[in-house]
């Protein structure tokens, strides 16, 4: 099996690529995800919040007292002063938020908040020196600030065990996620792992100073890696091959990949043989496909015209949708909950979803109790519900819901076409469309009596015409 997955002088540059993609993707199933656990390996989450003080003096006086106070501080997310509005409290977990006082945030207030922060940046962001705390403002049709964002930093390690298997092999890997999920913490992590303990040439683009901390000396969280920061939000890809033109990189980190030129920047740098670990807007990998913007990162969308001969054989269209090449981002991650990955191969993964297939990826879980990571190879399956109450309820048309991959196993029993939505694809190019759905097609055995029939009357016809 390995000697087939070495790449040939004559395959070229997407077949190596994809080649060591694959290589490096089996290797997360092979002796120690087969035996489904690294619970040797698996150390307890471990979080570490900067100095709590330091944006609390953003606060008004009395809402600083009664934060101070309470007793799940530990546990603060964030502070939200809106113009008008009681002050709020949100934390993690089922908490929830919290009003801080009856009296609504004045504009006073708001002028003395912003003049405690600085300056803030192009896309109404700033930082605190020295920590990870970011604050964010909302500002009215004048420019002036009507609302803010206290968003507090913390260092969490432990996320790197979910994918200690993919790291070393040299991949790019881009995560997807809602808001909140962990995305940038993850790569905090990745970019210190990478330098510190493989002991790689590291450079984070860091744009809104969320990675490395606000200040011109990074956050100890990054370790040895280096960080270049953006001075326009708008310019991150012009930093992005700066730094591979001047400084050398092995690996680059960058966040909220967004934008075309971004995409096209990181093309650029995977093609230069250089690390890419980034993250993306959207949820699911279907997301980029359908993102004319990003497709790219996936390999892009093309259309192809068949020839009769072809597209009869294939029992499809004659216009269909393909790869266009080598994906950007070989390995994808989609990051549904903090303790639940999955993990796509990406050329194998877009190849299946175009051809209406189901792709077969990898569903990475931590338990919360041992802290046991576990991987498993599953179907990506729309119409089975994990009941897990956080995913979101718009989750598209290949659904991210992960069914057993024993479930494919069963197709081959009496009722497998009740229980399979796809069951009327396989009359298709046997049937004329307009009787694919039809019911009395349902069975083998009702289309080959209907086929039989239709050619009796024929011959009948034929018959009685002499």
């Amino acid at each position: 099996m390995a000697s087939s997955l070495r790449p040939t002088p004559m395959m070229g540059a997407r077949g190596r690529r994809e080649t060591f993609a694959r290589r490096a993707w089996t290797r997360g199933t092979g002796a120690r995800a087969r035996a489904g656990v690294r619970g040797a390996e698996a150390r307890r989450e471990e979080c570490e919040c900067d100095d709590l003080v330091s944006i609390l003096d953003v606060l008004p006086e009395d809402v600083r007292d009664v934060v101070e106070k309470h007793p799940e501080s530990e546990s603060l997310l964030e502070i939200v002063l809106d113009l008008g509005r009681a002050p709020e409290a949100r934390f993690l977990g089922e908490l929830g938020s919290v009003f801080l006082r009856e009296a609504p945030v004045t504009e006073e207030e708001l002028i003395a908040a912003s003049d405690a922060v600085g300056d803030f940046g192009g896309d109404n962001r700033a930082g605190i020196e020295g920590t990870l705390h970011r604050v964010s403002c909302i500002r009215n049709r004048r420019g002036r600030i009507v609302g803010m964002t206290c968003r507090v930093g913390r260092a969490v390690t432990g996320h790197i065990d979910m994918i200690d298997d993919i790291l070393p092999s040299g991949e790019s890997v881009l995560f997807l996620g809602r808001p909140g999920v962990g995305k940038t913490t993850v790569i905090r992590e990745m970019a210190r792992v990478l330098s510190d303990r493989l002991k790689k040439r590291v450079v984070i683009i860091d744009t809104s100073n969320e990675i490395g901390g606000d200040g011109d000396v990074p956050h100890r969280a990054i370790g040895g890696a280096r960080r270049m920061q953006v001075p326009d939000p708008s310019q991150q890809h012009r930093v992005m091959i700066e730094a591979v033109e001047n400084h050398m990189p092995e690996v680059i980190i960058v966040d909220e990949i967004g934008t075309e030129a971004e995409a096209l920047a990181c093309r650029t740098i995977a093609e230069r043989g250089v690390q890419l670990i980034g993250t993306a807007h959207g949820q699911l990998l279907e997301n980029l496909i359908k993102n004319p913007t990003l497709t790219d990162l996936v390999g892009g969308v093309q259309t192809v015209t068949l020839g009769d001969d072809e597209a009869r054989a294939r029992g499809c269209q004659k216009s269909i949708l393909e790869r266009q090449g080598p994906p950007t981002f070989p390995i994808l991650i989609e990051m549904h909950e903090r303790d639940m990955w999955v993990a796509h191969n990406v050329a194998e993964s877009v190849d299946e979803v175009l051809s209406g297939a189901r792709p077969v990826v990898q569903l990475r879980t931590r338990n919360a109790q041992t802290n046991e990571v576990s991987v498993h190879r599953t179907v990506y399956d729309m119409d089975i519900s994990l009941g897990t109450a956080n995913i979101s309820h718009t989750l598209g048309a290949m659904g991210g819901i992960i069914a057993p991959t024993s479930r494919i196993n069963n197709r081959g029993s009496e009722d497998s076409s009740q229980d399979d939505p796809y069951a009327w694809a396989q009359n298709i190019g046997a049937v004329p469309d307009k009787d694919i759905l039809s019911p009395e097609l349902a069975s083998t055995t009702s289309f080959q009596s209907k086929k039989r029939g239709k050619k009796m009357r024929a011959n009948a016809s034929r018959g009685s015409s002499r």
